[in-house]
């Protein structure tokens, strides 16, 4: 016989009897809680609540219920997800979350866990199973093959294979974390610390990739990562630094180590700035060569089919970059990452096997593509000890992400909305230009590295399961793994493929 939850098959599926299936809630319609009514409404759910002050755009999806407001959606919902932003995940489970239904399961969408976790622990009654969720994409990201984080923080062992069972149409990958190793990871995957390009650009006044010194290669990706951070909502990233107290963290060293290689590059210390980012090629990458991992990006050649720019020709003057003279740059943002993973002892590969966002998987593969090869290094440290014709952009860069520090130490949501919105705007008329190539070179690095690269198995589409951290029953190969790494040991799962 299955098992079931409060009455209901804990392996249920869409196509079940509506009367024997979960009723599902969804408090907060923004645009992830859009993401989930439809995907699930197109899997075959047929329960729906949903609740949102403006909800025209919902009511027309097929099984989707909209209710006058929250307390009426927690009473009779058996899996209710808190679709709302971290600031204010407090506010609203404190109104609604009393009025869950005995016994039901309750989940938060928020991209920062500290908050949420906080907010379940002191609204919801005691008898509320709490497994969260958490889909690392953005809304308009097609779920299927997204890391999509479980969190069974206060539940039974059947709670959560419902959770499971009720998400698995979205086709998303399965990542088994505690709270705290979630924030821990998103503060490194969700590009909290790359917005300083961006403003040290728009602080510039030029597009980078106009004047022929950000056009090809390693730059393609920069200037891609910045038009895909910079096209999302400022709240995205604004709860994630400013709530998530790791990536506060991490945003103070970024910055910190920005500064400090920007000082040896003016002092011209040769030595110091050389052995810096070699001891931090060490820790990072060869450190990581038992893992197996494979390269993650293309050839820079490939790469330059997703330019927003043209290379320039032949003619233009000595000082200017050329086929036969390509421009040189110090990289320093890449050069501040690596060096800031190495001094928190961060393992990013460790991270992209969890929760490779496309960003991050671009980020960590140009900073590996950089680090990797000694003589791209070489003439890293060359140009930014020599050659000043980056220097202004390297300012610029600095400034940015001290300021960036500054922004999320003061914990001011306004003035992160301002710094955000004003480079999201110098960019915004160039955002439909970029848009197309951008999806295009993620595909393209996205079927270069499939996900069984990174540990995750391929039968079930899914890594780590397990009990907020818990560690029983745990695989003995996957524990060996991980534990090695010094991050948390999780177990594989046996999930049906259909989930693949």
């Amino acid at each position: 016989m299955s098992r079931r939850f409060n009455g209901i098959a804990v392996d249920i599926t869409p196509d079940a009897p509506e009367d024997e299936q979960p009723a599902i809630g969804l408090i907060g319609m923004g645009e992830m809680g859009r993401m989930y009514a439809g995907h699930l409404s197109l899997a075959g759910w047929k329960k729906y609540a949903g609740v949102h002050p403006h909800v025209s755009h919902v009511s027309g999806t097929p099984g989707v219920t909209v209710l006058e407001n929250g307390h009426l959606v927690s009473r009779i919902s058996d899996f209710t997800i808190y679709s709302v932003e971290a600031e204010f995940i407090g506010q609203v489970v404190s109104e609604y979350g009393p009025s869950s239904k005995i016994g039901s399961i309750v989940a938060g969408q928020t991209s920062v866990k500290a908050p949420e976790k906080a907010a379940f622990e002191t609204y919801l009654p005691q008898d509320i199973q709490i497994v969260s969720c958490h889909s690392l994409h953005g809304p308009t990201v097609s779920p299927e093959g997204q890391p999509l984080v479980i969190i069974r923080h206060r539940a039974s062992e059947e709670a959560q294979t419902l959770v499971e069972s009720i998400l698995r149409p979205l086709r998303s990958r399965f990542v088994y974390l505690s709270y705290e190793d979630h924030d821990l990871v998103t503060a490194n995957t969700q590009a909290v610390t790359h917005a300083a390009m961006g403003t040290a650009w728009a602080a510039q006044g030029t597009y980078p990739w106009e004047h022929g010194y950000y056009v090809g290669g390693i730059e393609t990706v920069k200037v891609n990562i910045t038009h895909r951070i910079y096209a999302n909502k400022w709240h995205v990233y604004a709860g994630l630094a400013i709530l998530n107290p790791s990536a506060g963290v991490q945003i103070d060293q970024y910055a910190a180590s920005a500064t400090e290689l920007f000082k040896l590059m003016l002092e011209g210390n040769r030595e110091a700035l050389r052995s810096r980012l070699y001891r931090a090629r060490q820790k990072v990458f060869e450190d990581d060569d038992k893992t197996g991992h494979p390269t993650i990006l293309l050839s820079e050649d490939m790469l330059d089919r997703f330019s927003l720019g043209r290379k320039p020709q032949l003619d233009q003057s000595p000082l200017s970059p050329s086929a036969h003279h390509p421009p040189a740059n110090s990289h320093l943002s890449l050069l501040a990452m690596v060096d800031c993973w190495a001094a928190l002892g961060i393992r990013p590969f460790v991270h992209l096997a969890l929760a490779a966002t496309p960003i991050f998987r671009m980020w960590i593969g140009v900073a590996e593509y950089l680090f990797r090869s000694s003589t791209r290094l070489d003439h890293a440290i060359e140009a930014a000890l020599t050659d000043v014709s980056h220097r202004a952009d390297d300012l610029e860069f600095v400034v940015a992400a001290r300021g960036w520090g500054q922004c999320v130490r003061f914990g001011s949501f306004e003035l992160y909305r301002q710094r955000f919105e004003r480079t999201a705007n110098f960019f915004r008329p160039r955002f439909c230009e970029s848009a197309r190539l951008g999806t295009e070179m993620i595909k393209t690095i996205l079927d270069s590295s499939t996900s069984s690269d990174y540990g995750i198995s391929e039968a079930s589409g899914e890594i780590g399961r397990g009990s907020g951290g818990s560690t029983s029953n745990t695989d003995a190969s996957t524990s060996n793994f991980f534990t090695s790494l010094g991050v948390p040991i999780l177990r594989q799962p046996s999930i049906p493929t259909s989930n693949h």
